[in-house]
């Protein structure tokens, strides 16, 4: 398995892997968090890695992307500074239980060091439909923070 930075060239790879994500999200809580259009996906995939407002980190296992982590960078007063956020990662099953998804955040701890940033940020999937989840993220370094994600739709 090999750990890399893409380009824009496998946006349709990405796009796809993350509708899964959201497709398994769905599936296991019932409720439909997410509208899934895979034109869109793709083509806001291709936006953000032409305009540098995303990099994804993937496992390519051949020409195969096996999995992913989306990472785009912020910066806060609590943080104090820069940081990274990963947006989506997401394995597909058959690569689960490999070291597959440990591997994808070694990557992308790996780029927050050369771009100098303070710390990583995620959201999980909800719980408790996806414990495993937790666990995984915290058996690999990340503490829980407290508080809930939320949204405000603005269109």
């Amino acid at each position: 398995m090999e750990y890399q930075l893409i380009d824009s060239s496998r946006s349709e790879d990405i796009a796809r892997l993350a509708v899964c994500l959201t497709n398994e999200i769905i599936e296991r809580t019932g409720v439909q968090h997410f509208d899934v259009d895979v034109p869109l996906a793709i083509g806001l995939c291709e936006n953000y890695l032409d305009s540098g407002a995303y990099q994804v980190m993937a496992a390519l296992d051949g020409d195969r992307v096996a999995g992913f982590a989306a990472i785009t960078e912020s910066c806060s007063l609590y943080a104090e500074g820069r940081f990274g956020i990963v947006q989506e990662l997401y394995v597909l099953p058959e690569y689960r239980s490999q070291a597959v998804g440990k591997s994808l955040l070694e990557a992308v701890v790996a780029l927050g060091r050369q771009q100098g940033w303070r710390r990583l940020e995620l959201c999980t999937p909800p719980v408790p439909e996806f414990e495993r989840t937790v666990s995984f993220y915290q058996a690999n370094g990340f503490e829980i923070t407290g508080g809930y994600k939320m949204k405000y739709m603005i269109s």
